[in-house]
């Protein structure tokens, strides 16, 4: 599904992450995800008048096991650096103003390089203690974005 608006960033384990670029727009609902993965990503464009049933999604058990996020950025870029999950480092995308970006697996890190407002999404419950090990970033010169 690799295009100039939607990037599959894979490793031997599978998916690292999803960017959806601000420019993107599905035709009518589009999911990104499978249906079967833990967290569901779609794109969605309906024209004016089109009807959505009411509805509600009723409580069902389910297990988490990893922590998952969405970053979609309102205004601003940012570099994120990509890193499978054994903390080698893959790649790095820089992400603008309207971007979406889906944290599936492996690691990340972040540099804002311009002012950033972005909103995270993510599973929870969150517990920072527990569900956040940090380790050492790329080295600068070794960066490449793309």
């Amino acid at each position: 599904m690799n295009t100039e608006e939607i990037e599959i960033i894979q490793d031997s384990y599978g998916l690292i992450a999803t960017i959806i670029r601000g420019q993107y727009k599905a035709q009518g609902l589009k999911f990104i995800t499978t249906p079967d993965y833990p967290q569901q990503l779609a794109c969605i464009s309906h024209p004016k008048g089109k009807h959505i049933d009411a509805h509600w999604h009723p409580n069902q058990k389910r297990e988490i096991y990893k922590t998952q996020e969405v970053l979609i950025i309102r205004e601003g870029s940012v570099r994120v650096d990509l890193y499978d999950q054994d903390q080698k480092y893959i790649c790095s995308k820089v992400l603008q103003n309207g971007d979406v970006l889906f944290l599936a697996s492996g690691g990340h890190g972040f540099e804002v390089l311009e002012d950033l407002d972005m909103v995270e999404v993510k599973t929870g419950p969150y517990l920072e203690a527990k569900d956040k090990v940090r380790f050492s970033q790329v080295d600068p010169e070794n960066i490449r974005i793309g």
